[in-house]
């Protein structure tokens, strides 16, 4: 099962037994990561919340103009991601090239205070989601190579929880700097960068610096007395794993099970729509007030932060795929419910909360799934091939549905996207289906019929 694989690889330890694996749930390396990706993402939240409200009403800067701007902003993150991974891989430092990916979108933070036109801020932006796409993958890998293949769901369920957790507090500090500071924008944009610092120092004092063994019993030889050099020292040293080479990273779409995951990532997010035209659909249905727009992501992440550990940790126990694919059933729910249901009270709870669900049974599922594909030399490069393509894919669904909202409506437009996700969600329940068991070897002991 591509999605539910959770055996070991060859030569790996046997899985320790129950009482040992809730021991040792979550790993410290996934608490330290966690805490960082929560502090940062209250400081990129708290720019993000007040971005489009500063850059139309105080800067002038057109819708039109906001959508292109926006559209690079994340583009730019997607690409990035495969830089990030083989860099990662190369140099054989996780947490150096991560390290790197935050410290520069901390500097980017103090770079607004002193933007006030649209070229500036265009190249502060772009640096600063050339940050996050550089960390995104070494991250992931540090999570992955420090967890128990049999608990990769759950260490990914408590990042993305503790991450999401930063999404919720970051709207809320701007909307008190907001109504508290004189200069709101900017004591908005200086606090952001004094705690996008504070992610970094946390990063480098509690993040260890390997990448960690997450297999049970002793992680050291007993020191070995001092010897003459002899000529056996240059097969051991040829036996030193070889530098990643970008031959190797590509190499590694010929891997059957990762090409079918990066196939269905991609399938599946061009029918995504994006939380924003989501938001926008919501409002239009339910006729929710203006003041109350900026609140509605954070019905989905209430959510997702509720649900993102126990989602991670029933893939771990049942599968990915179950979850996987049933996380891409309840945001068809979603959309059914926009396009059909009245427009009662509970519609927009019922919306956000299948919203929520949905991120919850696939942020942290698939890239567990990735990281049970890859070898460990590779594994960020692996975790970034599917990562960007399911960025990308996303993003040009964006720009597919929003054509399709301005030339035929947004009815249609939904119903069309609905249609597309209940075709590549069959598709991908298809290609991600359980591997046939291998049929039994014949007894060369047994001859003749019985």
């Amino acid at each position: 099962m591509y999605l539910a694989d959770r055996s070991a690889p060859a030569g790996a330890k046997p899985a320790p037994d129950r009482g040992s694996v809730r021991a040792a749930a979550v790993a410290p390396t996934v608490l330290a990561l966690g805490t960082v990706s929560l502090i940062t993402d209250i400081s990129s939240e708290m720019v993000t919340a007040v971005l489009p409200l500063y850059l139309i009403a105080g800067l002038g800067l057109s819708p039109l103009g906001f959508g292109a701007l926006d559209g690079v902003y994340n583009g730019v993150s997607a690409l990035v991601q495969l830089t990030g991974g083989h860099l990662a891989d190369r140099v054989r430092n996780h947490k150096l090239i991560a390290g790197l990916g935050y410290g520069l979108s901390a500097l980017c933070k103090p770079l607004l205070l002193f933007a006030h036109s649209l070229g500036p801020i265009s190249v502060i932006l772009t640096l600063e989601r050339t940050g996050k796409g550089l960390r995104t993958a070494p991250r992931d890998a540090l999570i992955s190579l420090s967890t128990p293949p049999e608990l990769q769901g759950r260490a990914f369920g408590v990042h993305r929880a503790m991450d999401t957790t930063g999404a919720l507090l970051g709207p809320l500090a701007a909307f008190l700097i907001l109504s508290v500071a004189v200069d709101g924008y900017d004591a908005v944009f200086g606090v952001s960068a004094c705690v996008a610092a504070l992610g970094v120092v946390v990063l480098m004092l509690f993040v260890p610096s390997g990448d960690g063994d997450p297999r049970p019993g002793p992680r050291t030889r007993p020191p070995r007395p001092p010897r003459q050099r002899t000529s056996d020292d240059s097969a051991a040293a040829a036996e030193r794993p070889a530098p990643v080479r970008l031959r190797d990273a590509l190499g590694l779409l010929r891997l059957p099970r990762l090409r079918n995951l990066a196939v269905c990532a991609v399938l599946l997010g061009l029918t995504t729509v994006s939380d924003a035209f989501v938001y926008l659909l919501l409002q239009r249905r339910t006729g929710i007030g203006d003041q109350w727009f900026p609140l509605l992501p954070l019905g989905t992440a209430a959510v997702f932060l509720l649900l993102a550990v126990p989602a991670g940790a029933l893939a771990d126990r049942i599968g990915r795929r179950t979850v996987f694919l049933t996380g891409h059933a309840l945001l068809l729910a979603g959309y059914a419910l926009l396009l059909w249901a009245p427009a009662l009270p509970a519609l927009p709870y019922l919306v956000l909360a299948l919203h929520g669900m949905f991120y919850a049974a696939t942020d942290g599922v698939l890239p567990a799934a990735v990281a049970a594909t890859v070898p460990a030399e590779l594994r960020a490069t692996g975790l970034a091939l599917v990562g960007t393509g399911q960025a990308l894919a996303r993003f040009g669904c964006s720009l597919a549905f929003g054509a399709a909202w301005t030339l035929w409506g947004t009815g249609p437009a939904l119903a069309a996207a609905a249609a597309g996700l209940l075709c590549c969600a069959a598709v991908a329940g298809f290609v991600l289906r359980p591997a046939a068991p291998p049929l039994p070897l014949p007894d060369p002991n047994r001859t003749g019929s019985p």
